[in-house]
């Protein structure tokens, strides 16, 4: 195959060792050169809340900034697109959140290098690119590489033949969960392929079965090529689609572990610094615990994926992407505590992230303000919750080991979560890393039987009548306590005894509304904010 013009070739080490090693910088760099040089539109990432897009919470794939182009919905001055795209997967369909820290490859953030035809070029240029760029530019040995192929795409497995030399037993069929690709019920779906790396049997499993498709560590995904080449209807029907489109992604972290010859995508120049940090902050050198690796992990993805959230707009809050922000950022709060850190953690770990990657994502610089004192005062908030439910969690399973029983009740995960304001999802992490499990049905029973008390009680007249009168007003106060801790406004109402009046005397004791305040109301098991007006 002819060389790439205008691309320089990078020399590598990769898992068989060689060279030098490259980057994740120049991984991105080299990526969105050679597709330039191709004739594709290098496009900027979008952000990590999808634009016009209610099905998704998050951008979780390079291909969600252009679902409108690939569903002839919208125009584009370009019919070839390549990207690296900002992703998170944390809550709704898509939530690796669980399993961040625990494993070599998980993240909640992470980087999608991509390139995108919509109608333009089709299977064979997208395989001849791929193959190109990762045995020519990247320099991957080809005797390592295999593919997968849906198990009824004869077209992509002769493709993969000619023009990449691969033997009928490095190519391997799968079926639909394996190898098929749907946007949604209905709309553009097609077969893909995936570029696999075999990275010895010594990471492998050692079963006689062992080959592609297994869960073990040997044969890594790399690079995922959807063939988008037909519309599925209502009615499960397919037709051929009349221009053919391609949709690849290949994670970042994966790549530059391979090229890097590293076994976790931690041990890349990614999270190197990051890391570094942490033990700086702890005093805990990474990689001599595997408990304490498993919170230096989390600690550095959620910090990543803190900066990158609030820098997109989120904030903290009890619903929606606001709240799937907060339990990252309490997540990361506990796992400081398990490496003996008593103070916050994530303001100086983000300022290493925003120093890292600041020069290819300014936003990160531009908010920088913002993101640290987000960071600090949901990290503080949540400080005397996380200690003392962590202390009462404890006391509880110490207690259960002695009488040899390994199931925390409903009515203990309840009174941690009602009366302490400690999350369901910590006290469930916390149970499976000593060994325990939770009583969920018991849970859910005190929660019915809370709700039960709750409307008997409540019937209505518990909403302060003052409150609704001045809410049906249009009465109400903005919220700045994110942004800022000091903020000038305008009183807007004066409460004495229920009752709204026009002057309060010295020593008199009034409820004192304003338009605007970085006060933060008692709510979700966190005290309110205080201070001085």
């Amino acid at each position: 195959m002819a060389g790439v013009r205008g691309v320089r070739k990078a020399r590598v080490r990769t898992g068989a060792g060689g060279g030098r090693v490259i980057s994740g910088n120049e991984i991105r760099r080299s990526f969105l050169d050679y597709f330039a040089s191709k004739g594709h539109q290098v496009v900027k990432s979008s952000s990590l809340v999808p634009h016009d897009d209610p099905t998704l919470l998050f951008t979780n794939a390079g291909m969600v900034q252009f679902k409108r182009v690939f569903m002839g919905q919208e125009k584009r001055p370009y019919r070839r697109a390549t990207s690296v795209q900002k992703c998170l997967r944390a809550g709704g369909k898509h939530n690796d959140l669980e399993n961040v820290g625990y494993t070599a490859r998980h993240h909640t953030f992470f980087e999608m290098l991509g390139n995108f035809s919509f109608g333009d070029y089709f299977k064979r240029e997208a395989i001849e690119m791929a193959w190109e760029y990762l045995t020519e530019v990247l320099r991957l040995p080809t005797e390592r590489l295999w593919v997968s192929v849906h198990r009824e795409d004869d077209e992509a497995s002769r493709l993969w033949e000619e023009l990449a030399g691969l033997p009928p037993s490095r190519i391997v069929r799968l079926g639909d969960e394996d190898n098929f690709w749907a946007m949604g019920d209905t709309g553009p779906c097609g077969p893909c392929s995936e570029i696999i790396i075999d990275q010895g049997e010594e990471v492998g499993c050692g079963r006689p079965t062992c080959g592609v498709g297994c869960d073990c560590d040997r044969f890594l995904e790399l690079w995922n090529l959807v063939f988008m080449q037909y519309n599925r209807e209502a009615d499960g029907s397919m037709t051929p689609l009349p221009s053919p489109s391609i949709d690849t992604g290949m994670g970042l972290e994966r790549i530059a572990a391979v090229l890097q010859g590293v076994k976790s995508n931690y041990d890349t120049d990614l999270f190197r610094g990051i890391i570094s940090r942490i033990e700086e902050i702890s005093g805990v050198r990474y990689g001599e615990d595997p408990k304490a690796d498993i919170s230096i992990r989390v600690i550095a993805d959620h910090s990543r994926a803190v900066a990158f959230l609030v820098a997109d707009g989120v904030l903290p809050s009890n619903e929606g992407r606001g709240y799937v922000l907060r339990r990252i950022i309490r997540r990361a709060a506990r796992h400081s505590r398990t490496l003996g850190v008593e103070g916050g953690v994530l303001v100086p770990v983000i300022s290493k992230v925003i120093e890292g990657m600041g020069e290819v994502y300014p936003e990160l610089l531009e908010a920088r303000k913002v993101i640290e004192e987000v960071s600090r005062r949901e990290e503080e908030r949540f400080a005397s919750t996380l200690d003392y439910g962590l202390r009462l969690l404890t006391e509880e399973m110490e207690e259960l080991r002695e009488r040899g029983e390994r199931v925390i009740s409903g009515e203990v995960i309840f009174r941690l979560y009602d009366t302490y304001g400690f999350p369901v999802d910590l006290t469930e992490e916390v149970a499976r890393e000593e060994g325990f499990s939770l009583d969920m049905e018991g849970f859910h029973r005190e929660m019915e039987e809370q709700r039960r008390r709750g409307k008997e009680s409540w019937r209505g007249g518990e909403v302060t009548p003052h409150y609704q009168r001045m809410a049906e007003e249009g009465i109400t106060t903005t919220f700045v306590g994110y942004e800022k801790l000091q903020e000038k406004g305008k009183v807007l109402a004066l409460i004495r005894d229920g009752e709204r009046v026009k002057e309060a005397g010295e020593g008199e004791e009034v409820e004192l509304i304003t338009e605007i305040t970085p006060f933060y109301a008692e709510a979700g098991g966190q005290v309110a904010d205080r201070g001085v007006i």
